[in-house]
């Protein structure tokens, strides 16, 4: 079993920044893709970001593409999303969660493990 924990979510005005993490527990996660999910009220939840296991591959939905910045740290099994440029359209339950299998890494059905997720806020 892995219990995942999102941290960082907040308040922020359009245009600042949030540095989510995400601390894995239970076991390691070092070999597993991980993703950052959110879901908007009224929303569908949809792909954000995801990193293969070592970090050298990353993948980003389109509306935060050159904003956001996934990473991990194996060593402190910790997953981030740095978000700068923040928009009010970001407003949204940002969620961490860990592969469990499946070729389609933007499909929340190919995760296995998810967080309680973390609130983000972004006022105009």
């Amino acid at each position: 079993q892995v219990q995942l924990v999102e941290s960082g979510g907040g308040l922020v005005q359009a245009g600042g920044s949030l540095r989510l993490s995400c601390v894995a527990s239970g076991r390691t996660v070092s070999s597993q893709f991980m993703g950052w999910f959110r879901q908007a009220p009224g929303k569908e939840r949809e792909f954000v970001a995801g990193i293969n296991w070592s970090g050298s591959n990353t993948y980003y939905a389109d509306s935060v593409k050159g904003r956001f910045t996934i990473s991990r740290d194996n060593a402190k099994n910790t997953v981030y999303l740095q978000m700068n440029s923040l928009k009010p359209e970001d407003t949204a339950v940002y969620y961490c969660a860990a592969r469990g299998g499946g070729a389609a890494y933007a499909s929340g059905r190919n995760y296995a493990y998810w967080g309680q997720g973390t609130q983000v806020t972004v006022s105009s």
